[in-house]
This record gives structure tokens, C-alpha cells and sequence, in this order.
């Protein structure tokens, strides 16, 4: 541990696994600070990760913000990493990125949330960057590079491609098999906002965007509790 970044004692809610919170105290990311992150889950063991709130990352003059999160999971190992969302004030300058390497046998449900601004008091995203990268190895073997940069851009149907939705999450579970995308596609089903999954190997990935956090958190949070039986056990 380094500077402010710190967890939490471990809870219990469950008997088990664990969980465990990964606390910011000062509340918010500014240009020129660097998290890294580095979660390592042994052979056979299981944890569930999140935050107490969202993380928050504010104007900056220039300087990036930088968040590295490298997750190690050692054969047979379960990780659920259910982060809550980050939410980027205008002028924001942020670099995320997110690698996963999975031995054989591991499992995993994660999810990534970003939120463009605050859609509660109407706050548009129209200056800022974010380079925003999301990685996958199984056993070594790439199965996911995925990337998102957003620019500065004042016409919101331009920047991204997102149709001027504010919220884009991605969410990916593995190993999964055609039932659990069929499951996934059903949940999907009433979601007003542009959703999809894709089932590559057995990486399954659930892209969604949204106009408001809460209907997008609960899409989440019901995918995760439909897979966790058959992903995590």
C-alpha cells in the first residue's frame, strides 16, 4: 500500500468468501495521481472485491489520471470483482486499465462501469479524455483486447459512437457455455437501452449502455446473480 489507497477489513456477509473493500479515502482521483492495483487469488481460493462508492475523477489542467488493476488468478481460483461505478467530471483525463490473467480452471465475473459526466444534474461529458483498455488471458492466451477512447467532442452523438448515452459498462464471465449466453440474452430482453452479449470460447461479454445508473446497476447486478451459480459455484 501505497499513499491514500487501502482496503478494508475483510467481511463476512456470506460465512464465506471473503469480501473485501478497496477504500480511497480522499473521495475522488485527480490529475497526476497513479493507482495501481494488484489482486492476487490463490490456487482454490475464492474472494469477492468492490468499493464502498463511486469513484470520482475530477477537471484536470492537463496531467492523466492513471488506474492500473492487474487480477491473478492461480489455478481453480474465483474471483467476482464488482466494482461501483466511475464517474468522470468534465475535463477529466483518465488512463484505466484492466488485465485479467486466468489459470486453468479459474473463475471470474467482473464488471467496469464509466459514467461521462453525471446524468442525475444533466452534466454532459464535452471536454476530457479517457483511454479506457480491458484485457483477458486464459492460460496465457489472449482472449479479449478491448479498447474505448473518448475525446474532446461537443456533439455527443460523435464521441464514441455511444449514441449519446452517457454510461457504458462491460461485464465478462468465464468459463461459460451457450446456456449462460442464452440466459444472459433473456435479461437482456427488457433493457430499454442498447445491450448485447457475445460468448468467445468460453469468455462470455456483456456490453450495455445506459441513459441513468440505476436501471444499468440493476441489469448488472441480475446478470451477476443469474451466473454466479454456474460461473463461481
Amino acid at each position: 500500500q501505497y499513499g491514500p489507497l487501502t482496503v478494508q477489513r475483510p467481511f463476512y456477509p456470506e460465512g464465506m468468501p471473503c469480501h473485501l473493500y478497496l477504500l480511497h479515502p480522499p473521495g475522488g482521483v485527480v490529475g497526476g495521481d497513479e493507482l495501481d492495483v494488484q489482486i492476487r487469488v490463490e490456487q482454490d481460493a475464492h474472494a469477492l472485491l468492490t468499493t464502498p462508492g463511486a469513484t470520482k475523477f475530477y477537471r484536470s489542467i492537463g496531467l492523466k489520471s492513471t488506474v492500473t488493476q492487474t487480477f491473478q488468478l492461480a489455478e481453480g481460483a474465483a474471483l467476482e470483482w464488482l466494482p461501483q461505478d466511475n464517474i468522470l467530471f468534465p475535463g477529466a483525463n483518465l488512463q484505466l486499465h484492466s488485465t485479467f490473467h486466468l489459470e486453468k480452471g479459474a473463475r471470474v465475473i467482473a464488471w467496469e462501469c464509466i459514467s461521462l459526466g453525471r446524468p442525475v444534474n444533466q452534466e454532459r461529458f464535452l471536454e476530457g479524455q479517457m483511454c479506457s483498455r480491458l484485457r483477458v488471458y486464459r492460460e496465457q492466451k489472449l482472449c479479449l483486447n478491448e479498447s474505448l477512447r473518448v475525446l474532446d467532442a461537443a456533439d455527443l452523438d460523435r464521441r464514441a459512437g455511444l449514441a449519446g448515452y452517457p454510461l457504458v459498462a462491460t461485464l465478462i464471465a468465464s468459463p461459460c457455455a451457450e446456456s449462460e449466453r442464452e440466459l444472459v440474452r433473456e435479461l437482456l430482453q427488457n433493457y430499454t437501452a442498447p445491450a448485447g452479449v457475445t460468448l468467445l470460447n468460453d469468455l462470455l461479454v456483456v456490453r450495455m449502455l445506459g441513459a441513468h445508473n440505476e436501471p444499468l446497476q440493476k441489469l448488472m447486478q441480475m446478470i451477476w446473480q443469474a451466473l454466479r451459480p454456474a460461473v463461481i459455484g
